[in-house]
C-alpha cells in the first residue's frame, strides 16, 4: 500500500451543538459521515466511552462505546484514551483504523483536574510498510500556558519514542488559534501541516458552520501530501461546532 487517506474530527460527543435542553442525538448520522470520508484511519476528539444520563435520556443511544459503534464493521482496530472521568461517564480521544494497531497508550498531560488532555499515541503495522506508522491523538487546552505545556509534553514523548525515520502522523483539536503549534512542535520535530503545504495555510475549522479559526490541523513528517480538505456547511454543522479535515498521504 503506497496512498493512506486520514481524517480528524471533534465529534463533540455525538450530540448537537443546540442549547442543552434541545440537543439532538447526532451519533448516526455521524457514522455516515464518516463513512463517506473513506478514511484509512479516523483521528477523534471528544467521544463518549460512556454516558448513563445520555443513554437513559436518547432512545437510540448506542449500546456499544461511541468509538466501537463509529469503527464498526469499516474499521478493524482502534483505541480509545480515556480523559474525563465524570459520574455518568466518561470521553476523551479516540484512533480507528483499518489496519492493525501494534500497540498504545494514553499520555495524561492535564493541567488541573477541571480540564483532563491526553496524547493518545498508536503505533499501526501498513501492509508492505517497512516501518510502523506512529499517530497521536490530540486535543489541547483552552490556555495559552497549558498548551505550551502540553505541546512541550508531546514533543518530548515524540523525540522519546518515535525513530526519526518512522512515519508520524500527529492531529486533533489543537485549540490552537495563535499558530504556536508551528513553532514549538512542528519545526522542532521537522513536522509539516498538510494544509499548509498544499494551500499555504491550515483550514479554517472552526465554527463549522462558518469557519473562521483554525483550530484542528494534521501534522506530518515522511509523508507527501497530495491533496488536503476541509468539510464544513450546514451539514456538518448539524452534528459537531468543528469542521472535519481529510488528507491523502504518500510516504517519502
Amino acid at each position: 500500500m503506497r496512498t493512506l487517506r486520514v481524517a480528524t474530527y471533534n465529534i463533540h460527543k455525538g450530540l448537537s451543538v443546540t442549547p442543552l435542553l434541545s440537543r439532538r442525538l447526532t451519533i448516526h448520522e455521524l457514522r455516515e459521515k464518516l463513512r463517506a470520508l473513506d478514511a484509512d484511519i479516523v483521528f477523534l476528539q471528544e467521544v463518549h466511552g460512556k454516558h448513563e444520563r445520555h443513554a437513559r435520556r436518547y432512545e437510540n443511544w448506542p449500546a456499544a462505546p461511541q468509538y466501537e459503534f463509529l469503527a464498526d464493521a469499516v474499521w478493524s482496530d482502534f483505541a480509545y484514551g480515556r480523559n474525563s472521568l465524570y459520574d455518568a461517564g466518561h470521553h476523551g480521544n479516540a484512533v480507528l483504523s483499518r489496519f492493525p494497531i501494534l500497540g498504545w497508550d494514553n499520555e495524561d498531560v492535564s493541567s488541573h483536574r477541571f480540564e483532563r488532555r491526553g496524547l493518545l499515541h498508536c503505533e499501526i503495522r501498513i501492509p508492505r510498510w517497512r516501518r510502523s506508522l506512529h499517530c497521536v491523538c490530540v486535543h489541547l487546552g483552552l490556555r495559552a500556558h497549558e498548551r505550551s505545556r502540553q505541546l512541550e509534553k508531546l514533543r518530548q514523548r515524540i523525540e522519546r519514542l518515535v525513530p526519526p525515520e518512522a512515519p508520524l502522523i500527529v492531529a486533533g483539536d489543537f485549540n490552537d488559534w495563535r499558530y504556536r503549534a508551528t513553532q514549538e512542535l512542528a519545526h522542532p520535530l521537522n513536522l509539516y501541516e498538510v494544509f499548509e503545504l498544499v494551500k499555504g495555510r491550515p483550514a479554517r475549522t472552526f465554527p463549522a458552520a462558518l469557519p473562521f479559526m483554525s483550530l484542528d490541523r494534521i501534522y506530518v513528517r515522511g509523508f507527501r501530501v497530495p491533496t488536503a480538505h476541509v468539510h464544513h456547511g450546514r451539514a456538518w454543522a448539524r452534528i459537531s461546532d468543528h469542521a472535519a479535515l481529510t488528507a491523502t498521504l504518500v510516504p517519502l
